[in-house]
């Protein structure tokens, strides 16, 4: 299996990329192809707008969460059926992992695609300056292909023929389009970046909309998909595949215990059902996560802890993770209905993971109003952002891993856990500032729940879905 395919950069954040990266994939899309959207590194938000756009998954590319040999496949599997791959790239083309060279950053997972590479300029409060740029960007590494410039938030025609005539000059560099200052699609943001795309839903669309539009009218679509088709096959690259990850469906064997015997369901064919929470509270999540879950034997079903009086019928797992519970932490307090389901799972040995949304919601209260309970910690909202990737080992046994696993992850959030640690801390690290531990493996001396800031993408580590869905099968068994 082969796939047109481009990466689309930036000299650095803040340039215009997800708009631009959003609008090619909608103007692709209502020309009828079928567009298969990708984001370096760990960011959800940008693969929501992409989802809208395309009318399918946006899926992260992260070489440092997921290993560099991970990444075609990945790309593969995300577009089968495609006709075209477009990938938004992260910061600035060079920017990786801090202190580790080009790893996980646009170039490395451009050449790890081979993928031609188009940059978008923010052209404003400059003219033949952007020849200098591009001509720096398109020599620094020899084995990056950047062979394309998009031109953004240009003034006028006059600064637009200003800026053709430098890039044609000197750079050498083709210009695929100029796209106009428009205020009509910029996307909110707040806190920890622009809005999530399924909290806007009617205005979301229209956004993306918006920017397939300005797209279309200012870049030439027909070079676009003449560029991506100029991507070499790759040669000796499978598509990721779910099953051979995780090995096929896990088995339990019978009389196994999961720890309690209140709370046990069944569903349907044998497997155990694990919820997954979604909704706008809870919107963060890569989607091989479920897909390895399935692969594992599990039945994944999704609620929405906002609207949602009780967990699905059966429920044997339940995974919670990443997203804005913060926003929503009236309406999360209020359902006390699902607060009391959650605790009582929890509590009859049902097994947790939960993701820093997740954490959040199962300690005692968020901003001073009650949550779920299960675990004796208490959140609120700082100033103070902490951010970047980490290198990890599991301290714990718990659903997700035994003790002494090594997994890669990433932290970001605004909020603080008092205590940020349990008796039984899940994690630790070493940052500049010394080592730290991180997180719950477990909750009132049971192992059952795995609680953290730490965000995985478990494409990365197979084996946390088929311990989980191991985990859910020996509670249901029990």
């Amino acid at each position: 299996m082969d796939i047109p395919r481009l990466v689309v950069a930036a000299p650095s954040s803040g340039a215009g990329k997800t708009t631009i990266a959003t609008g090619l994939i909608a103007a692709l899309t209502a020309r009828g192809l079928a567009v298969s959207p990708h984001k370096v590194g760990p960011d959800y938000i940008d693969p929501g707008y992409h989802g809208l756009a395309a009318g399918r998954p946006g899926r992260n590319l992260d070489a440092f969460m997921c290993g560099p040999e991970r990444i075609a496949p990945l790309l593969l599997h995300g577009a089968a059926g495609a006709d075209v791959a477009v990938v938004e790239g992260v910061m600035g083309l060079f920017d990786g992992a801090s202190g580790r060279g080009e790893l996980a950053s646009t170039a490395h997972v451009a050449k790890l695609l081979r993928a031609p590479v188009v940059l978008v300029v923010d052209a404003s409060s400059q003219s033949r300056s952007v020849a200098a740029l591009v001509h720096g960007f398109a020599s620094w590494d020899p084995e990056v292909r950047l062979a394309g410039v998009i031109l953004n938030r240009v003034a006028s025609d006059r600064h637009e023929q200003l800026l053709r005539e430098a890039l044609e000059e000197g750079s050498g560099v083709p210009v695929l389009g100029a796209v106009r200052r428009s205020a009509a699609v910029a996307t909110p943001s707040r806190h920890l970046g622009l809005i999530p795309a399924v909290e806007r839903s009617a205005e979301a669309l229209r956004a993306v909309a918006d920017m397939g539009g300005l797209v279309a009218a200012s870049v030439d679509l027909d070079a676009v998909l003449a560029l991506a088709r100029t991507a070499p096959p790759l040669a000796g690259v499978e598509p990721w595949d779910p099953a051979a990850e995780v090995g096929g469906p896990v088995t339990v064997a019978a009389g196994a215990s999961g720890g309690g015997t209140s709370g046990r369901g069944t569903s349907g064919g044998g497997a155990p059902r694990i919820a997954v929470a979604g909704g706008a509270a809870f919107s963060f999540s890569y989607a091989e996560n479920a897909e390895l879950l399935a692969a594992a034997g599990a039945e994944v079903v999704p609620f929405d802890p906002l609207h949602a009086e009780g967990l699905p019928e059966g429920t044997a797992g339940l995974v919670i993770g990443g997203g804005f519970p913060e926003l929503y932490v009236r309406e999360l307090s209020a359902n006390d209905q699902l607060r009391a389901a959650i605790a009582a799972f929890a509590a009859s040995g049902g097994p947790v993971s939960a993701e820093c949304a997740g954490l959040l919601y199962l300690g005692r209260e968020l901003d001073g109003l009650p949550m779920c309970g299960v675990l004796d910690t208490a959140a609120r909202m700082t100033e103070r952002l902490t951010l970047g990737y980490r290198e990890a080992v599991a301290l714990h046994d718990s659903p997700l891993a035994p003790t002494g696993a090594r997994l890669r992850g990433h932290e970001f959030h605004r909020t603080v856990c008092e205590p940020g640690a349990g008796e039984r801390p899940a994690w630790g690290w070493r940052l500049p500032t010394g080592p730290r531990t991180e997180g719950f493996a477990g909750a009132a001396g049971a192992d059952n729940v795995h609680a953290s800031y730490l965000h995985l993408h478990w494409a990365g580590y197979p084996q946390l879905a088929a311990s989980f869905t191991a985990a859910a099968a020996a509670y249901r068994a029990g």
